[in-house]
């Protein structure tokens, strides 16, 4: 009995043993697959959009989506770019959100054609890897107030470098010079006497050239943006010297030069070539290195909401004109013709539209005063006819505004400019008819008012009846015999009597006229 309970306790124990490590080989299992299911999970990437002017719309956007990634540990951000730059404001918004990424962030400037001028420049340099697609270009990184440039137009960097960020690389003297120099120097030790021309101390204790408000205003903000971009550079391991030259200088450059200059690390045909070539790339995050794993990933585009849609539309320089121009037209009709109220709500929302495009973009005082003078001067010839002259004018310089109220890069399309001009054409052109037309429509009172009137007649009797004209029944003769029904012409005026004649068109229109009943 003994012995085979002896027997038993070896099955028992391998029976526990079995069912431990089963559960363990669950556990085990259980975690791995987990593991797979976060490595599935980190396998998805998004695609971001930055097409237009750089807004508070669209650095709303971005800023939530790379957040929104970053929260999902997403493997990789693809923004594309296609930007002629915009608000500094929203750039750093959208840089601070890259920059606090855990996610890498690409930049790739799509498609081919695009560009990534002025703030779209910044957002490359601040990226985990920067790309472009062939026939792209990026620069022109000089800073634009909004509202018009500073100064009298004239950059203060020009022929001499008043602010430099570090000492000025100069190429090797020649043999010459420098011997010139050893004999100066020589001659001056010998006769004891200085040399002509400032010591090297003095001339480095020598102040700078004093600025003007506007220049000194206009220095700080370029050497501002410069210290941001080289920040930028240092910091992703970037060309910084040649972006403080797209800075002071407004220079720009092609895709296939950006490589070489190390403004970019890639050059991609499309976004499947893009991310083959990320494929194994090692990024530096704020969370440390990572190594990119890109191959078959799973890219999602994800879109503006419909509000940050509409916004980024009418942020368009396109746009904004046509805004401007509707609403300048609805707030004249209204004007013109009282209680309308649909042409004047119309306007002030176009209005109201327009100010934020103008807030977001950068324009020109000029255009706005050019387009201003030339509203009010259509609005004269509206109330206070000129027969076109003042309309013209108006017209023209109206035209003028379209063509510089935007600077380079942000240009109005001729198309548009061309089809505002017609439309405001058409425009004057209704008014000035509608002016001439009120010099010759002759008395609107009195016994002539009523001649070259038409009417028909009512009754009639031999030379003398009754005819209908302007709805009223008036006594009448002809020296021709009528009948009811013609159409009839007032030639003159006898007192109260009417004299007619039958009109040309009576045969062909005498059926549209009442008939006896």
């Amino acid at each position: 009995m003994t012995a085979m309970r002896n027997q038993e306790r070896p099955g028992r124990h391998a029976f526990w043993v079995g069912l431990l490590a089963l559960g363990a080989a669950l556990l085990v299992g259980g975690a791995f697959a987990q593991t797979v299911g976060q490595n599935a999970a980190s396998r998805d990437g998004v695609i971001l959009t930055l097409s237009g002017p750089v807004t508070p719309a669209s650095a709303q956007y971005l800023e939530r989506e790379i957040r929104a990634a970053d929260a999902a540990d997403a493997e990789l951000v693809v923004i594309e770019i296609d930007t002629p730059g915009g608000l500094v404001d929203s750039m750093k918004t959208i840089i601070k959100a890259i920059l606090a990424s855990e996610t890498p962030v690409a930049t790739y400037v799509s498609p081919q054609g695009a560009r990534s001028a002025s703030a779209g420049l910044y957002i490359m340099y601040a990226s985990h890897v920067a790309a472009m697609a062939p026939y792209t270009n990026t620069g022109a990184a000089t800073p634009v107030e909004v509202g018009g440039g500073g100064g009298d137009g004239e950059n203060p960097f020009e022929g001499e470098d008043l602010f430099p960020t570090q000492p000025a690389e100069t190429e090797p003297a020649a043999d010459e010079d420098e011997m010139a120099s050893e004999t100066t120097a020589d001659e001056a030790d010998a006769t004891g006497e200085a040399a002509e021309g400032p010591a090297p101390a003095e001339e480095a204790a020598r102040p700078a050239p004093a600025l003007g408000n506007e220049d000194a205003m206009r220095a700080k903000i370029i050497n501002d943006s410069v210290a941001y971009i080289r920040a930028l550079a240092e910091g992703r391991g970037r060309n910084a010297d040649w972006a403080e030259r797209a800075v002071r200088e407004g220079v720009s450059v092609t895709a296939n030069q950006a490589l070489e200059l190390g403004v970019v690390e890639i050059i991609a045909g499309d976004l499947e070539d893009l991310l083959d070539q990320l494929d194994g790339r090692v990024v530096t995050t704020i969370a440390g290195e990572k190594t990119l794993s890109t191959k078959d990933l799973k890219l999602t585009r994800a879109e503006p909401t419909f509000l940050e849609q509409v916004l980024n539309f009418i942020a368009n320089p396109n746009v904004a004109v046509i805004l401007m121009s509707l609403g300048t037209t609805g707030i004249i009709i209204e004007m013109w013709n009282p209680g309308s109220i649909f042409p004047g709500a119309l306007g002030a929302l176009c209005l109201i539209l327009g100010f934020y495009s103008f807030q977001v973009l950068p324009f020109n005082w000029l255009g706005v005063a050019l387009m201003g003078v030339g509203v009010i001067l259509m609005t004269l010839e509206a109330f206070t006819p000129t027969f076109g002259l003042a309309g013209l004018t108006g017209l023209l310089a109206f035209a003028g505004g379209l063509f510089v109220i935007f600077p380079a890069g942000f240009e109005v399309a001729p198309a548009v400019i061309g089809t505002i001009v017609t439309v405001c054409g058409l425009f004057l052109g209704m008014v000035l008819v509608a002016v001439v037309g009120s010099r010759n429509h002759g008395p609107l009172i009195g016994a002539d008012a009523i001649k070259k009137r038409e009417g028909y007649v009512d009754e009639w009797d031999g030379s003398e009846g009754w005819v209908i004209v302007e709805g009223e029944r008036w006594r009448a003769r002809s020296d021709k015999p009528l009948r009811p029904g013609d159409k009839i012409r007032v030639i003159d005026v006898d007192g109260l009597v009417l004299v007619v004649r039958q009109a040309k068109a009576g045969g062909l229109l005498g059926g549209l006229a009442p008939s006896e009943a």
